[in-house]
């Protein structure tokens, strides 16, 4: 398991997923990474950044996000 930083670009509200900007990388942004239910609709807005973990580390689409914070 690896946990991450990273900024949200976009998110779903109707399958509760987001895209995310890896920190780091200008270049990697992973789409359809679903999100913890606990965290309200109304705080994952494009920019906040938040807290990505990565159950399998070979395989960026078992993910998810799991906070935010400012």
């Amino acid at each position: 398991m690896r946990v991450v930083r990273g900024v949200v670009k976009g998110f779903d509200g109707a399958s509760y997923r987001a895209t995310v900007q890896v920190a780091g990388s200008l270049s990697v942004w992973l789409e359809g990474v679903p999100v913890a239910r606990n965290i309200a609709s109304s705080l994952l807005t494009a920019g906040r950044r938040c807290v990505v973990v990565f159950f399998d580390e070979t395989n960026p689409q078992d993910a998810a996000v799991v906070a935010v914070y400012d």
